[in-house]
C-alpha cells in the first residue's frame, strides 16, 4: 500500500478538514483524507448483516456534513471531536490517525499510575491490611485504604473513559490506528459504527482484592477496551482487541493470586441490543466478551440480541463469549486455542451458557492441539439450552466435524439441552466451516482502508 504523510492512503485533492474546536494545542493543520477513505467511512451496515441490521438499521455517521468530519491524532483532539459524549447526537465521522494514548496529560505527555494515586493510597499497606492473615476471607475490603484505592481508580477512570454519541462513525486510517489504555463507552446511544481500530491495554492501575471471589480470592479490575451499554444498533467491524504488551499472565502474584489488571475486551451489557460484531481479531486476553451483566431478570430480558460472525479469537482464556439472556448468533468464527503448559491455565472455555441465554452457534472452526478435549469449549453458567451445529475441530474433512455440545454433555453436568426458541433471520451467507480459517484472515485492521 502506498503511504502518504503517514496514514497509508493515497491522497488526491483535499476533501475534508478537521472541524474547528478539534484542533490540538499546537494548532497543526489537520491532514486531509482521500475520497476513498471518505467513501469507506460513509459505508453503512448492509441488509441482514446480523442483529444490528434490524429495526432502524445502522448507518453511523454516514450523514455527517463536511464540518462534522474530524481527523484526530491525539487524545485531546479525540475528546474534542466527540465533545458532549452521549448527548451529542449530531451525525459525525471521526478518523483516528496513528496511535492515541489515553494515559497522557493536557500537554500530551505520558503519565504513570502514580499520576492517579490518591495521597492516602499505599499499595504495600493495602496488601498488609487486606491479606488473609490479617483481614480474613469472609468479607470484601472496606475502610480508609480501600476508599483510597477506589478514589485512585476513579481518578484514572475520569481520564481514560470517553463516550461516543449517537449517529457516529469512529474509524481508523490505514493499518496503524490504535487506541491505547482507553475505555470507550457506548452508553445509552444508538446508531454507532466502530471500524478499523486496534484497541489495546485498557489496564487498571488499582485492582481491588476480593477474598470472597472463589475459595482463594481474586484481584478484580475495572475498564474494558470497549463497553456497549443500554445502546442499540451498533456495528463493530474489522477491529483488533488485546492487552497489548501488558499480559496478566506475565504479572507477579500478590496475596497468592495473579495481579489481574484487565477486565473485558468488548463487553455488551446493561440491556444493549441489536449489535453486530464482525471480522474482528480478539487475542491475548482473559475475560474477553461478556454479553449480559447480571443473573437477575432486570434490564437484559428481551434485549442483548447480538450477532458474532467472522471473528478470530486467539489465545483467549474465557468468555468468547459468555452470555446471559440474549439471543446470540455465533457463526463462521475461527477459534485458536493454545496448548496449556504444565502447571498453567491459559484456556478455560469459549462459550459460556448463562441464565436464560439463547446461543445459536453454527459453522464455527476450532484450531487446537491434538490432545484438546472438545468438552472444554462449553461452560455451564446456569443456562439450560443452546443450539450448535456444523462445528469443525482441527481440519476440513468431514471426519473433523464434531458436536461440542454432545462432547460437553458426555463429560459434564448438568446437561445442557439442544433446543432454543428462535432461529436467526438476520444474516447473510453462512460459509462452509472448512473455509472459515481462510475467510477470517480478512479479520482485523488494515483490511478495509
Amino acid at each position: 500500500m502506498r503511504r502518504t504523510i503517514g496514514y497509508g492512503l493515497a491522497l488526491s485533492m483535499p476533501v475534508l478538514l478537521l472541524a474547528a474546536g478539534a484542533v490540538a494545542a499546537d494548532e497543526r493543520p489537520a491532514p486531509d483524507v482521500s475520497p476513498s477513505a471518505e467513501r469507506v467511512a460513509r459505508q453503512v451496515l448492509g441488509p441482514d448483516d446480523g442483529w444490528a441490521s434490524a429495526g432502524a438499521g445502522t448507518t453511523g455517521g454516514s450523514a455527517a456534513t463536511a464540518d462534522q468530519v474530524h481527523v484526530v491524532s491525539d487524545y485531546a483532539q479525540l475528546q474534542a471531536a466527540l465533545a458532549g459524549g452521549r448527548a451529542n447526537d449530531t451525525p459525525k465521522i471521526v478518523f483516528i490517525d496513528g496511535t492515541i494514548d489515553a494515559n497522557t496529560d493536557e500537554q500530551g505527555r505520558p503519565v504513570s499510575c502514580d499520576h492517579y494515586a490518591d495521597p492516602d493510597y499505599d499499595f504495600a499497606a493495602y496488601l498488609a491490611e487486606y491479606g488473609p492473615e490479617n483481614w480474613g476471607t469472609d468479607e470484601e475490603p472496606h475502610g480508609p485504604l480501600e476508599d483510597a484505592r477506589a478514589r485512585s481508580q476513579d481518578n484514572q477512570g475520569e481520564q481514560i473513559i470517553f463516550e461516543i454519541g449517537s449517529n457516529t462513525t469512529l474509524i481508523g486510517l490505514g493499518d496503524d490506528a490504535r487506541l491505547l489504555g482507553a475505555q470507550m463507552m457506548v452508553e445509552s446511544v444508538h446508531n454507532v459504527i466502530i471500524r478499523n481500530i486496534s484497541f489495546e491495554n485498557a489496564y487498571d492501575c488499582f485492582p481491588q482484592w476480593d477474598p470472597t471471589d472463589t475459595a482463594v480470592g481474586n484481584w478484580n479490575s475495572e475498564f474494558d477496551n470497549v463497553s456497549v451499554r443500554r445502546s442499540t444498533n451498533v456495528w463493530i467491524d474489522h477491529n483488533e482487541f488485546s492487552d497489548g504488551d501488558l499480559l496478566d499472565r506475565d504479572l507477579p502474584e500478590y496475596l497468592g493470586r495473579e495481579y489481574q489488571q484487565h477486565d473485558g475486551l468488548l463487553d455488551i451489557t446493561h440491556g444493549a441490543d441489536l449489535v453486530t460484531v464482525s471480522y474482528n481479531h480478539l487475542y491475548d486476553h482473559d475475560k474477553t466478551m461478556l454479553i449480559g451483566s447480571t443473573d437477575s431478570p432486570t434490564h437484559d430480558v428481551g434485549k442483548l440480541r447480538v450477532t458474532l460472525h467472522h471473528n478470530k479469537w486467539e489465545d483467549i482464556l474465557q468468555r468468547a463469549p459468555r452470555v446471559r439472556y440474549g439471543q446470540v448468533h455465533i457463526y463462521n468464527n475461527h477459534y485458536v486455542i493454545p496448548r496449556t503448559p504444565p502447571g498453567e491455565k491459559v484456556y478455560e472455555y469459549s462459550w459460556g451458557v448463562g441464565v436464560e441465554s439463547q446461543i445459536y452457534a453454527e459453522n464455527n472452526y476450532f484450531e487446537a492441539y491434538r490432545e484438546f478435549d472438545p468438552a472444554e469449549v462449553i461452560a455451564h453458567w446456569k443456562g439450560t439450552a443452546m443450539h450448535e451445529s456444523g462445528t469443525y475441530l482441527n481440519g476440513s474433512a468431514p471426519r473433523h466435524r464434531v458436536s461440542l455440545l454432545d462432547a460437553y454433555n458426555a463429560a459434564r453436568e448438568p446437561v445442557i439441552g439442544s433446543g432454543v426458541s428462535w432461529t436467526p433471520a438476520h444474516h447473510n451467507r453462512i460459509d462452509p466451516t472448512r473455509s472459515v480459517p481462510a475467510t477470517v484472515r480478512k479479520a482485523g485492521t488494515g483490511q478495509i482502508l
